[in-house]
């Protein structure tokens, strides 16, 4: 199956994820600028023209199994409302080296490769109506857990962006973990809860370098 992609962004990241590329349109010129400013370190495929940059790909086949074997944590997103947000949650969950993203919705929707850049190129993707059977633990993120660290390769369960986790999921995870915020703040947008905890886990390997 293909997959449209749209702009340069999304281009940059099929291409360096080993995307399979059928065909790219757009001005040949201003891609080519924009490569050497922004990926010199990628070769572009035959451009043909056209006005805007467009570029269609294979759809990779992941396998769930294969998956689940890879290092990181595996985030799930049940029942994402705003295909926005679940594109972000993908962007989020490829620059902080999670193992895969499940979703109940389609990842691969155009709203949600707009929103992840075509980073869904860069890690396992896969649409699942349930979480996965496997010896990680299932840890839901929800307002009512504790607030304590979790196991690197754990399922990290997050809810809509309206109501959050079913009942039936939080009763079947292994423990409930909320994400710490000032009091009187209820929530957070689904991509940003991502990040918050993903970058929780990762935190103590990152090294941040202060400019003067």
């Amino acid at each position: 199956m293909d997959v449209r992609l749209e702009g340069f962004h999304a281009l940059k990241h099929a291409l360096r994820f080993g995307a399979e590329i059928v065909s790219v349109t757009g001005d040949a010129a201003e891609i080519e600028r924009m490569r050497a400013l922004l990926a010199p370190d990628l070769t572009l495929p035959p451009i043909e023209p056209g006005e805007e940059i467009v570029t269609v790909a294979r759809r990779p086949a992941y396998a769930l199994a294969a998956a689940l074997q890879r290092s990181g944590p595996v985030i799930y997103l049940e029942e994402p409302r705003h295909l926005g947000n679940l594109g972000a949650a993908i962007r989020v969950a490829a620059a902080a080296d999670a193992a895969a993203v499940l979703s109940t919705a389609d990842p691969w929707q155009p709203g949600a490769i707009r929103g992840a850049a075509g980073l869904q190129f860069a890690l396992p993707v896969l649409q699942t109506a349930t979480p996965p059977h496997t010896d990680r633990p299932l840890i839901a993120i929800d307002p009512e857990g504790e607030e304590r660290r979790v196991p690197r390769y754990a399922v990290l369960a997050f809810g809509s962006e309206r109501h959050g986790l079913s009942p039936e999921l939080k009763a079947s995870a292994d423990a409930l973990v909320r994400i710490p915020m000032r009091a009187g703040v209820s929530s957070l947008n689904l991509a940003t809860a991502v990040a918050a905890t993903l970058y929780g886990l990762v935190v103590d390997n990152v090294n941040v370098t202060v400019r003067e």
